[in-house]
């Protein structure tokens, strides 16, 4: 059976990457606008100086948030390298982040559906589904391959197909 990757997001393992690479729109979430791939005016190195106020401070969307794994994996793919000791990492970072956090969304909702009463047909699709999110070896280009690719969809389409079962 495939291992999966930790879907769990571990904030010390990462490189702030949602805090560069995410949007921020101005209201009930976030107190300011910042654009994606700017780093947020609260981060210091990999800490966010607010985190332990970050909804008094406005930024509800940050408490909130959960990438699902994809940022210490991320760091993970890229060597445990982080693009604040090594500036040109920051775009392919981000890249893979993106990329990393479609494959990890994709597979927790596969997890979910784990706990309905698959037929057999429909767990060897699970099971296929979930190996062709993870590779033997994670890397940018893998990432970037499966995201980009069939896949996805593949999932989507499966993950329909089970709308009988609720």
């Amino acid at each position: 059976m495939t291992q999966l990757p930790d879907l769990a997001a571990d904030c010390d393992a990462c490189a702030a990457l949602c805090c560069v690479g995410l949007a921020f729109d101005e209201g009930d979430d976030f107190a300011i606008d910042k654009p994606a791939g700017l780093p947020c005016p609260n981060l210091k190195r990999h800490d966010c100086t607010i985190y332990d106020n970050l909804e008094g401070e406005g930024f509800r969307g940050c408490a909130v948030y959960d990438c699902e794994g994809a940022g210490q994996r991320t760091v993970e793919v890229h060597g445990g390298k982080s693009w604040q000791d090594e500036l040109p990492l920051l775009a392919p970072m981000l890249e893979t982040f993106r990329h990393l956090r479609l494959i990890h969304q994709l597979l927790g909702l596969l997890e979910t559906a784990r706990a309905l009463p698959l037929d057999e047909e429909e767990e060897e699709r699970h099971f296929e589904l979930v190996e062709a999110l993870c590779p033997e070896e994670m890397t940018p280009e893998a990432a970037e391959q499966i995201a980009g690719g069939p896949v996805p969809r593949e999932v989507q389409a499966f993950l329909r197909s089970l709308a009988h079962h609720v």
